[in-house]
């Protein structure tokens, strides 16, 4: 077989952009394809996502040992293979069942993936180097996405499972690439007590409860990262369906509006991240806290006024406020984090964290996606928004017991 390997920086700029490119190709509009093509209600919508996301919890650490004990690469190949074999069930069988085995084909893919593809670049060009990297590789991954809504735009106004198919068989093609232009020279196996297994899962959970005994704010974090979980998982799978039932949309196709409404999106989102990346001393002990409850604020009344509104423009409108402040809670929630947790106690917290956040996910999905069947989307939808109101005074009364310090420089967020 020949083997034609290139440079791993090189590789990795390319399996990102490829990746997100394709993947971005196939679920751009995915939403739109289930509601109108399988029909499938508010409960099954939510469903898929709460199949996706047991997937992916259950799966994690049985699939992190193959990147731990055989190879980093293979494990990368294999996840994305996987994701794109579930991106061809979905878009090839339009039925509700082959969507739910997609999911957890596209899950386990996803396992495999998740944290190999940062170990195997690390182990390639060392610790000094991959922060740079990593910059250029989410660079490429904007780009890629970017590229990959236009794309699924244009082919969901031909035929709406043509973007799944394109990007499951165009993620096969990266898979197959790569089997050749990658290289694995920096792997060494991990010791056999460094290695995942479902008691360090345990022991992780252990020694969380005991570090949140000893400092009380770690309590209000993990709350909010539980209760992010929560709301999510209806916003995620129902605003577009809801968008559809609720609204007459002229001048384009449903597709395409979902296209503009995603590129502007993804437009806003950077700026904001730009803003807070500038603006923002994510070093001050109060900064990530407050800047957190404004946005939780702000996103309530957001989703407030996309459920309840009768008035399609304002409903957008809300809908750009909603996803541009989400795409901010990341980086200041893990530095919210990061400044409560210990180096030695650091990675559990994070995990723990992770971990809350999924079953948020699992447990509020379902119950969420039972309203918007039984009753309506808007009704789900406000009860999302309801969730998210609670971290509000738990945000609240961590920042007033966050001592302020001497030279803080108050923020303006409005």
């Amino acid at each position: 077989m020949l083997r034609f390997k290139l440079d791993a920086r090189r590789v990795y700029i390319l399996l990102s952009g490829g990746t997100a490119l394709f993947f971005s190709i196939a679920y751009s509009l995915n939403l739109v394809y289930q509601v109108e093509i399988i029909g499938l209600d508010p409960l099954q919508l939510v469903l898929v996502g709460t199949t996706l996301e047991a997937a992916a919890f259950l799966f994690e650490i049985p699939t992190g040992i193959v990147a731990d004990v055989y190879s980093r690469k293979w494990s990368i190949l294999i996840g994305y293979a996987l994701i794109g074999c579930g991106q061809l069930i979905e878009g090839l069988i339009p039925t509700f069942a082959a969507v739910l085995v997609a999911q957890v084909v596209w899950g386990v893919g996803y396992t495999f993936t998740s944290g190999a593809t940062q170990a195997w670049i690390a182990d390639e060009v060392g610790e000094a180097q991959v922060g740079n990297v990593f910059v250029r590789g989410a660079q490429a991954g904007q780009i890629g996405g970017i590229i990959g809504l236009i794309i699924s735009t244009a082919l969901a106004t031909l035929q709406l499972n043509l973007p799944l198919v394109i990007g499951g068989v165009g993620m096969l093609v990266v898979t197959v690439l790569m089997i050749f232009i990658m290289p694995e020279t920096g792997f060494q196996r991990r010791p056999r007590h460094e290695r995942g297994s479902w008691y360090t899962m345990v022991s992780t959970f252990r020694e969380g409860v005991g570090l949140v005994r000893l400092r009380p704010v770690l309590i209000t974090i993990l709350a909010v990262s539980l209760i992010t979980g929560l709301y999510s998982e209806g916003l995620d799978r129902l605003w577009q369906k809801h968008v559809l039932d609720n609204f007459t949309l002229d001048l384009f196709e449903p597709v395409i509006w979902f296209g503009i409404i995603g590129l502007v999106s993804t437009f806003l989102s950077l700026g904001m991240q730009e803003y807070v990346r500038r603006r923002l001393n994510l070093q001050n002990p109060q900064t990530p806290v407050r800047a957190l409850l404004v946005i939780a604020s702000f996103m309530v009344g957001g989703m407030l006024v996309f459920s309840l509104t009768a008035s399609f423009a304002l409903a957008i409108i809300a809908n750009l406020l909603i996803s541009m402040l989400r795409s901010t809670t990341g980086p200041i929630f893990d530095a919210w984090l990061n400044q409560n947790a210990t180096t030695g106690t650091r990675a559990t917290m994070f995990s723990m964290s992770g971990q809350l956040n999924a079953l948020g996910q699992v447990a509020g999905g379902p119950a969420v996606g039972w309203v918007g069947r039984r009753y309506s989307v808007r009704a789900a939808l406000t009860i999302s928004s309801l969730l998210l109101a609670t971290q509000i005074p738990l945000l609240t009364r961590s920042l007033r017991r966050q001592p302020a310090p001497a030279d803080e420089v108050v923020v303006d967020l409005s």
